[in-house]
């Protein structure tokens, strides 16, 4: 680990299963100083209480006086079951139109009072000869914002932007030979679905399934205990063992024909889907590049140390954790406006 004068961000990631903080320095290149794990399920949504919030800031305490953390400046994300997002096309209009013409649109997609949610949007993209946009809506309920400023206001950091995982995930795996591709995000108990058009994000879905998911299923077909069932899951996989692929296949199935959904509709608009990246825990199943080979896009592995830098020396450890902190890393690496 090794620290620098420049300005440092710490990216905080609270997922169902782990908690995971990064450390990134922003100088003429952004370098990862530090990072940590820990397995810690807790959930925050619209009905946190104030139990929860202080065992979660109990443990990021810890995880950042572990990971030898020094920066306060904090980014925190949102998991995608806890906001709504939605990309829309509107007419361009002028700054002074927008605020109430984007409180009028997104009656239309959000679900909730416009008076229970904090709204923020952002032109995705323009269309200057048709003068029409894009724009990037998000929405966070209330309460699932308190209970992160409650968290944040307990462990010492100085939370100044909470962000959606997808912005995250885009920020750490994008690369520039690619332009369009389906970011396949594999939680343990959340699969999220992000289209990137573009460099820009276009479309995230939330399916409530993952690696935990299939942990579970094998647990109680194979009527073993979760840690056996576990490592069946990591020595097996998606590989040809006759037992493991058939249990599995429910879980992962489900996956793959959102993805090929998702493909086949931006390949009807002329938009081909380059490639398939896979990340999160829950994507770490021997075969299952292969798994997803078939639909015939190019698939492979995200990597979120291709853009910043960090001490060789941790190379070794660091890589078999890459597929746990693209949303970490990405939150790290956000310029601060």
């Amino acid at each position: 680990m090794f620290f620098s004068k420049n300005k440092s961000v710490v990216g905080v990631d609270i997922g169902t299963a782990f908690i995971k903080v990064a450390q990134v320095t922003h100088g003429t290149k952004k370098t990862l100083d530090t990072y940590g794990i820990v397995n810690a399920s807790v959930s925050f949504d619209a009905h946190a209480n104030q139990m929860s919030i202080m065992t979660a800031a109990d443990v990021l305490k810890r995880l950042l006086a572990e990971a030898q953390v020094t920066a306060k400046n904090c980014i925190v994300s949102l998991p995608n079951n806890a906001v709504f997002t939605s990309v829309i096309e509107m007419q361009q209009l002028s700054e002074d139109q927008m605020e109430s013409a984007i409180s009028f649109e997104a009656k239309k997609y959000i679900p909730l009072p416009l008076a229970e949610v904090v709204l923020s949007w952002s032109v995705v993209s323009k269309d200057s000869q048709l003068g029409r946009q894009k724009v990037l809506l998000i929405a966070v309920p209330k309460q699932v914002q308190q209970s992160y400023i409650q968290l944040f206001a307990m462990t010492g950091l100085e939370l100044s932007i909470i962000e959606i995982e997808a912005l995250a995930l885009i920020r750490s795996l994008s690369t520039s030979s690619v332009k369009n591709s389906v970011i396949i995000d594999i939680g343990a108990r959340n699969t999220g679905l992000n289209v990137v058009m573009d460099g820009v994000l276009q479309l995230t879905r939330n399916l409530s399934i993952g690696g935990a998911t299939i942990t579970d299923t094998i647990a109680k077909t194979l009527n073993v205990s979760i840690p056996r069932a576990e490592q069946f899951k990591k020595d097996f996989g998606l590989s040809n063992a006759d037992f493991i692929p058939e249990t599995i296949k429910p879980v992962m199935s489900t996956i793959k024909n959102e993805v090929k959904q998702l493909v086949s509709i931006y390949a009807a608009r002329s938009v081909p889907v380059q490639k398939l990246i896979l990340t999160g825990g829950g994507s770490n199943l021997p075969g299952i590049v292969t798994y997803f080979q078939d639909l015939g896009i190019p698939v492979e592995f995200g990597n979120p140390l291709a853009n910043v830098g960090y001490d060789p020396s941790i190379e070794p450890v660091i890589k078999r954790f890459a597929t746990q902190l693209p949303v970490t890393i990405g939150l790290a690496m956000r310029d601060q406006e």
